[in-house]
């Protein structure tokens, strides 16, 4: 494992390591150790008692955060007609068919969120090699596959997140930047934590949470006590 820089060590020494912390707490100590020359983020990571093997307990959807995420989304609308129409009203920031996915297919990636009406799905299926890896690709369960494109849209620009489970059953979402007060990040975090706390699988035996941290960029992680919330 590679040595931590000195400030990281630095900022590490400020945490109880064996400590769980009341929810504002953690946050406002993780603002106070930032070192990061920039905005940096703040990620929340659970680490859920799951089986991911099973499908009926693989964690995968969308949600938008009060906050927002202190970040300026790109989208893009894969839409024909008056949908792509609807898209371009909404918002987007590029929308196309047929040329879009040739676009894609030249190496253009440089947006955050693809959305696309099932109509569109034939032809935005041959990116998924490209999409796919970069959890790019539009699917139902994120909200991303949908003839609302207007909600989808306007969600997206507000602070909508994704979130899944990896194969550890870890978690791991974007809950804003160091600039935003702790109020602001409780109120984020608050929400991830609904909505995990909502989904549990019902074929789950004990306890479903395990652990739960936030931590920004380069910073060290800061348990959360989640029984406070």
């Amino acid at each position: 494992m590679a040595k931590k820089g000195k400030k990281f060590q630095d900022a590490a020494k400020q945490v109880d390591a064996f400590n769980a912390y009341a929810p504002k707490d953690a946050l406002e100590l993780v603002k106070k150790i930032d070192f990061a020359k920039f905005d940096a983020t703040i990620e929340t990571v659970y680490k859920l008692n799951v089986d991911t093997k099973q499908a009926d307990q693989q964690l995968r959807g969308a949600v938008v955060l009060p906050n927002g995420t202190g970040k300026e989304q790109t989208v893009v609308v894969f839409a024909k007609g008056a949908k792509a129409d609807a898209a371009k009203a909404a918002g987007a920031d590029v929308v196309g068919d047929d040329d879009l996915v040739q676009r894609i297919q030249d190496g253009w990636l440089d947006f955050d969120v693809a959305i696309a009406t099932p109509d569109m799905m034939g032809q935005v299926g041959r990116l998924g090699r490209i999409l796919g890896p970069k959890n790019l690709m539009p699917n139902p369960k994120t909200g991303t596959v949908t003839m609302d494109v207007e909600k989808a849209v306007a969600d997206s620009k507000s602070g909508k997140v994704t979130y899944r489970t990896d194969r550890d059953g870890n978690v791991h979402v974007p809950i804003g930047k160091v600039s935003f007060s702790a109020d602001q990040l409780l109120g984020n975090l608050q929400t991830i934590n609904d909505t995990i706390v909502r989904l549990r699988p019902a074929s789950v035996k004990g306890a479903y949470v395990q652990n739960v941290s936030v931590a920004s960029t380069f910073g060290p992680g800061v348990k959360v006590d989640f029984t406070q919330f």
